[in-house]
């Protein structure tokens, strides 16, 4: 099979394009002939090792312990382990699961589950790692009907997700973007955009419930002034992102700023649940979230659409489209 190779850790110049054998699964996995995958700020993160504490996290010491990029993940299952009971050959499927950027991936049936009706495999890549960010971190911040919640970075992959999951649970939603992507956000639902190139929302004298934060391009203390008392703050990211221990000095500092007052500052880190991948099947079979996609790539071009992702500002997601070769596993 045909799979993005990276052998040491650099710019997207590092990766290629290559021929490499298909992965066999194990009893409790099933094989993937993917379809789709699509591109997320983790792969450029794992793809240079930056910061350089994911080394120490498992990234790999001096080289990548994973030599495939990719996670999230959209095809069909082709052969499934004699412990597999949820999912079985022919279904077609959505997820994820490391080494997505190939032709094949092994799986656990517990990260994945069946495409939605109504999308294709393209638009079901970009569902996992962004979609479970934004469903997962909105509950962090106890998102309920009638709750004022203000998405800073909605026009992102997790902010487009984040912006729409809101309205389906009856929230009033505030997004912050950029001039460019004020009506595309107003388009999926937000009820009403801030442009942060004209205005800081942290300065409007507003106050929200619930502040669902992707970007920390404002300041944890203005932030924590911008939450009603009872408010919550869920950080689930930063635009800057140094080369040692930056993460981990952001989290401290979020937990910090939450000692003083009642309001609630929290970090948030997804995880996987099949049970939230159910949730976002139905949300978009019900006609409540419609994953953005910006452009399209093909396999060969996963460097580019990395660079591309690294450059920022990108509206909704970026996919990658894999035509496999006929012959199953080849």
């Amino acid at each position: 099979m045909q799979a993005i190779i990276q052998e040491k850790f650099g710019p997207p110049e590092v990766l290629s394009l290559r021929e490499v054998d298909s992965p066999t699964p194990d009893d409790d996995q099933v094989l993937v002939r993917v379809r789709a995958a699509s591109v997320n700020p983790y792969d450029w993160h794992i793809m240079r090792a930056k910061p350089y504490i994911a080394r120490v996290a498992g990234f790999g010491l001096l080289k990548p312990k994973n030599r495939i990029l990719g996670v999230d993940v959209a095809g069909t299952v082709v052969a499934a382990g004699k412990n597999i009971t949820l999912l079985q050959a022919g279904d077609e499927v959505f997820g994820g699961s490391t080494g997505s950027f190939a032709e094949y991936v092994c799986a656990s049936e517990q990260s994945l589950a069946p495409k939605p009706n109504n999308l294709s495999l393209e638009h079901a890549a970009t569902l996992y790692m962004a979609g479970l960010t934004a469903l997962q971190g909105l509950r962090k911040g106890r998102i309920e009907a009638g709750r004022r919640v203000l998405i800073n970075g909605a026009s992102g992959g997790v902010g487009t997700f984040a912006v729409q999951i809101a309205k389906a649970y009856g929230t009033e939603v505030t997004a912050v973007c950029s001039t460019r992507n004020v009506d595309m956000v107003r388009s999926i639902g937000a009820d009403h955009v801030i442009d942060y190139t004209k205005e800081n929302f942290t300065k409007l004298g507003r106050q929200y419930d619930v502040i669902f934060d992707i970007v920390s391009t404002q300041s944890l203390v203005a932030c924590r002034r911008s939450l009603t008392p009872d408010g919550v703050y869920v950080s689930v990211g930063s635009v800057s992102m140094g080369n040692w221990i930056s993460p981990i000095t952001h989290v401290l500092k979020v937990l910090l700023v939450s000692l003083v007052g009642r309001r609630k500052m929290v970090p948030f880190l997804a995880k996987m649940e099949r049970d939230d991948l159910i949730t976002l099947k139905e949300l978009i079979e019900e006609g409540k979230v419609t994953p953005v996609i910006d452009r399209h790539y093909d396999l060969a071009g996963v460097p580019d659409a990395i660079h591309y992702l690294e450059e920022g500002h990108v509206p909704g997601k970026v996919v990658i489209t894999i035509a496999n070769n006929e012959k199953e596993g080849s």
